[in-house]
């Protein structure tokens, strides 16, 4: 996945998104009523546009997934927004868009401030934004409100400059680990960990899935007893788990972030990026017996 500038190739995709209900249901333009030259034009002006930055999610193989943007770049603010083709949803794309503008916002264009407002009635979009633990912003500017001033029921969010909004202590009470990593100058990182100092539990048995294309997913199962850490060397992976906590997903791309599960929990992995490499050390040797290998029966088995 990259961002990219928005190009013709990509008009096709975009219209398709603009005349796809299950995309615009919740978003404010009549995009219904969009042609093939309305996504043309939109494209080219994006071109030369200096009050906002229109650009491309792209897969790896430069396939257009949506777009996303900071409109009204001014006085050290701008407001984001994102829409992705719904072929695109749940595969990761969103929150990569996201993560990636909002550190082209600051690192690149030295804003302060990027806030954006989605409908309480979208609780798909609600649900996205809370579960990456941005939270409802009060304090919005009088001239900000005006553009929005015929709509009700808004839930607004910002991010200031400096906010680490990747940071998380637990995805759906699975404890988010930091492990120890010791740099060294112009000669990488050793990161480690140690069996019962470390994580919570003696390790008997460590494996790695190496060799994925983008977009597959793996997992599908939970264990009854088995104990893990989870972890990321190479590449972009998107953890989903679900347990008596709820369902919550964390990208995993920093060789010194892991997930403990240590509690009867569901697990699928996205792969984000092809080649990425997953790594498990568990507190117990293969056993067939542990694995729930069936969502609904799993679901029982937690009383959901």
């Amino acid at each position: 996945m990259y961002l990219r500038k928005l190009e013709l190739k990509d008009a096709p995709l975009m219209l398709a998104w603009m005349h796809d209900k299950s995309v615009t249901e919740n978003l404010q333009a009549n995009f219904a009523s969009k042609t093939m030259e309305d996504a043309e034009n939109f494209i080219k002006s994006s071109w030369e546009d200096k009050e906002n930055l229109h650009l491309a999610v792209s897969s790896d193989a430069d396939e257009y997934m949506g777009t996303v943007s900071l409109k009204h770049i001014e006085d050290g603010s701008a407001e984001f927004a994102i829409t992705v083709r719904a072929e695109a949803m749940g595969k990761g794309y969103s929150w990569f868009g996201m993560e990636s503008i909002i550190e082209k916002a600051f690192a690149e264009l030295g804003l302060e401030c990027v806030y954006w407002c989605v409908s309480r009635e979208n609780p798909r979009a609600v649900r996205f934004y809370d579960k990456h633990n941005f939270h409802e912003a009060l304090d919005i500017p009088e001239k900000v409100l005006k553009r929005y001033e015929n709509l009700n029921n808004l839930k607004w969010y910002s991010v200031l400059k400096g906010d680490d909004f990747t940071s998380r202590d637990s995805v759906a009470g699975c404890k988010v680990i930091h492990i120890k990593t010791i740099p060294t100058v112009d000669a990488g990182e050793l990161s480690f960990f140690e069996t019962t100092k470390d994580i919570p539990f003696e390790i008997k048995r460590m494996y790695y899935i190496s060799k994925v294309p983008e977009g597959v997913r793996r997992g599908f199962h939970a264990h009854k007893e088995l104990k893990q850490l989870l972890f990321c060397p190479y590449g972009r992976i998107q953890l989903i788990l679900e347990n008596k906590n709820g369902r919550e997903e964390i990208e995993l791309s920093d060789p010194s972030i892991g997930v403990v599960i240590d509690q009867l929990t569901w697990r699928e992995m996205l792969w984000l990026q092809k080649d990425s490499v997953l790594c498990v050390a568990a507190s117990d040797y293969y056993k067939v017996e542990d694995y729930i290998r069936d969502y609904d029966e799993f679901r029982k088995y937690i009383n959901l």
